[in-house]
């Protein structure tokens, strides 16, 4: 990816970038339909190992966001948590906390002939999303569509509260 701007607030601590992804809960998936750009917010389940991130994505089993995936798998994605907004003595000295990841990555559209990466896939879904473990039965995973999206590169960036 491009380099970031702001390199001193960049997040290199694989735990931290953990504590982003657990507590980030909707992911903005980046895609391009023909030659415009398309966004949709959703909910997602990671792995990383490794350094490897994985994002676990599920919906509907048709729709333009699946048209799109499969015309062009090529996708970014961005998440961000602990937003709070802060005040300064004049307006350019306002803004806000966060923490960010984004990055980019390949798209796969998981078949339904393999329950099993999708039963794990929605268990690392409610994980994300509840901190809770979760089973999931065939028939539960049959009724969605799974995406994968390996990353191939992902950057976190952190923006503190500015000090007193």
């Amino acid at each position: 990816m491009n380099g970031m701007t702001r390199r001193e607030r960049e997040v290199t601590d694989i735990n931290e970038i953990k504590k982003i992804l657990d507590e980030s809960k909707v992911l903005h998936l980046g895609m391009v339909d023909g030659d415009e750009p398309y966004v949709v917010p959703m909910n997602y389940g990671y792995t990383l190992e490794d350094g490897k991130l994985t994002l676990w994505l599920h919906g509907a089993k048709r729709g333009r966001k699946l048209d799109v995936m499969r015309a062009n798998p090529k996708v970014f994605f961005e998440m961000e948590c602990g937003i709070t907004p802060f005040e300064g003595e004049i307006a350019c000295k306002y803004g806000i906390t966060y923490a960010s990841l984004m990055g980019r990555g390949t798209a796969q559209i998981i078949d339904d002939e393999d329950i099993e990466t999708k039963k794990s896939a929605l268990t690392h879904l409610m994980k994300t999303q509840t901190g809770k473990h979760f089973e999931f039965e065939d028939k539960m995973a049959a009724v969605v569509c799974i995406i994968r999206i390996d990353a191939s590169e992902f950057t976190a960036k952190h923006r503190p509260s500015p000090k007193k």
